[in-house]
């Protein structure tokens, strides 16, 4: 006897849904950004009022959020990387990885032209950039790293090895804001290609962009390989959920 299709993964086979998804990796990605991005802007305009420790914990928790009260809609991936490594584990359908990628990246321009609108070309539009006394290497292999731990942690955290449900947002918010807390002198700690690019390209300033499009790359391949060693092949239907999201089926209902 063949196994019933869970809802969770009828609802996400579901073509009436794409537009719901693709647009809630748009405005998670442009909360990101506008907290990550803005909280640098403002430090900026402020002559230092937002301080390092509140501008790395701003993204942190944005992230906590997003991932809380709308993770269901579309997993919540705000981060292109983590849509591939989601595809890589087989736990995402490689056929929707362009999508959103383009709806996280728009996202993030979005967010930059906002704060460009209301405050001007104000520090790079919080650009991630090499810190001063740092080169592009060491920058590149900080971003590579945090890149390798965010991933892990996400796909860690989906995994039913964990089994926590809703406290991976958590976990998630509570690496960003670590990493940041800790590296983000060196690189900025984007950790992030869409989060890097909509700054970048709206102020202008592509000077190191290639760090931020490639080291997350990088640590992202890295952790899934980690995953392999640590849980198997992935597919499973706990990492599945986590990447997909579990909007309701049209037969279950709405809320």
């Amino acid at each position: 006897m063949l196994e019933r299709e869970p809802v969770w993964a009828r609802d996400f086979n579901n073509l009436s849904y794409e537009g719901r998804r693709l647009f809630s990796e748009l405005f998670g990605t442009f909360l990101l950004v506008l907290a990550g991005a803005g909280a640098a802007v403002l430090d900026a305009a402020t002559h230092g009022q937002i301080g390092r420790a509140a501008a790395v914990t701003a993204p942190a928790l944005t992230v906590l959020a997003v991932i809380l009260f709308m993770g269901a809609v579309s997993g919540a991936h705000l981060n292109p990387v983590v849509s591939v490594a989601f595809a890589l584990r087989g736990d995402f359908a490689w056929r929707r990885v362009p999508g959103y990628l383009a709806a996280q990246c728009a996202g993030a321009a979005l967010a930059a032209l906002v704060l460009r609108a209301t405050f001007g070309n104000v520090a790079h539009l919080g650009a991630t950039l090499p810190g001063p006394g740092f080169t592009t290497t060491q920058a590149f292999a900080v971003e590579a790293v945090l890149s390798l731990g965010l991933v892990s942690t996400i796909l860690g955290t989906a995994s039913s090895a964990q089994n926590i449900g809703p406290l991976s947002a958590v976990g998630v918010g509570a690496y960003i804001a670590m990493a940041g807390l800790w590296a983000s002198p060196v690189s900025g700690a984007s950790m992030n290609p869409a989060r890097s690019l909509g700054p970048a390209l709206l102020s202008g300033d592509l000077h190191g962009l290639w760090i931020y499009l490639t080291a997350p790359v990088l640590g992202a391949l890295v952790a899934v390989g980690a995953a392999w060693i640590l849980r198997g092949p992935g597919g499973g239907p706990s990492g599945s959920r986590a990447a997909q999201g579990t909007l309701q089926h049209p037969d279950v209902g709405h809320d």
